[in-house]
């Protein structure tokens, strides 16, 4: 966590506010975390007394943001120093873009990198249909697009998958995005990373499918295997997943 708030304070762009969720960790953590905010006074540590979801934590991040723009990384990630100016400074001249992303530096538990991962310039519909076409980490959106109360919806509901379902949506109700083909994020990918696809995970991924398709206006039963995906990688072993990804992104 140190790196990526390091690589958020050492920013170009500097006119900023660091919002920091503490999603109920246990006390000896959440003091650490409180440290933070000694380090620079424009950090804000938000702490909630039990654990609940990322959606719910991003809702509540959004809710207390006073920005006009409001961008997000994970806390294993590390900002590439010029993100914040490169993204801001692209939506100030495009005015009909209402969030801009970019690719992927990927990086082991050691901070080594060892693949990339692209993402298109200019997501449809149709990109939604494999996968997740912006990288949620490094993307930075107009606080304007945020204003509704719950922006990545039902947290009870949809526990995972929260970014998919908030850009299937946007992309339906004709919001545009971006991807700078530039390296903006060292993301931490690793094998453990892929422990966490747990059955019911990929059961709320199918949910979420089905729902985003629809609302973009797809016929379901002709992209059924498309919605069943989660299922089949959910199949497949871990270390097979893992390996496969880095052969392709190496």
């Amino acid at each position: 966590m140190k790196q990526a708030v390091a690589s958020v304070l050492n920013q170009t762009f500097s006119d900023f506010e660091l919002l920091i969720y503490d999603d109920g960790s246990d006390a000896k953590f959440a003091k650490t975390i409180r440290e933070y905010e000694k380090m620079d006074d424009r950090i804000c540590v938000i702490r909630s007394d039990r654990h609940h979801c990322l959606a719910y934590g991003l809702n509540e991040l959004i809710s207390r943001a006073k920005g006009a723009y409001i961008a997000r990384m994970d806390a294993d990630d590390i900002c590439h120093p010029e993100r914040l100016e490169r993204e801001l400074r692209f939506l100030e001249a495009h005015q009909e873009y209402a969030y801009v992303g970019s690719n992927l530096q990927l990086i082991d538990e050691r901070g080594e990198a060892w693949g990339k991962r692209k993402y298109p310039v200019c997501p449809k519909a149709e990109d939604f249909l494999s996968y997740q076409p912006y990288a949620h980490p490094a993307m930075m959106f107009r606080a304007e697009v945020l204003s509704d109360e719950k922006p990545y919806g039902d947290y009870e509901r949809d526990r995972r998958g929260e970014d998919y379902e908030m850009l299937m949506r946007f992309t339906s109700e004709g919001k545009r995005g971006y991807n700078l083909q530039e390296y903006l994020l060292w993301y931490r990918e690793t094998p453990n990373g892929y422990r966490k696809r747990r059955l019911k995970f990929q059961l709320q991924e199918v949910k979420i499918r089905w729902r985003g398709f629809g609302q973009l206006g797809f016929n379901r039963a002709s992209k059924f295997t498309y919605i069943m995906k989660p299922l089949a990688v959910w199949a497949v072993p871990n270390h097979v997943i893992y390996q496969i990804k880095k052969r392709d992104r190496g």
